[in-house]
């Protein structure tokens, strides 16, 4: 049986995350709040964000901005959109 959650995203229980994403309290958060369908289309969106704005995660404020728009991802809030990107 699946381990259930709360979804912060979707405000509905369902299937979480097999594993913390991250590491530390950030990551068990993630584990304890997001579903597995949210974290999937985090991922995706981030992605996204990293390939069209040609982003460095060697840069802090590449990491620093994926955070914030993370947080934005899973509290609702509208979230920056990747220009130039043509959904097939």
């Amino acid at each position: 049986m699946a381990r259930m959650v709360m979804c912060r995203k979707y405000k509905k229980e369902m299937e979480g995350l097999a594993m913390a994403p991250l590491p530390g309290v950030k990551g068990q958060d993630m584990y304890d709040h997001v579903s597995k369908q949210a974290w999937g289309e985090w991922m995706q969106h981030q992605t996204l964000l990293i390939n069209e704005k040609q982003l460095s995660l060697m840069d802090i404020s590449a990491r620093t901005y994926l955070g914030e728009q993370m947080a934005k991802f899973f509290s609702g809030e509208d979230v920056d959109k990747a220009e130039g990107y043509i959904p097939e």
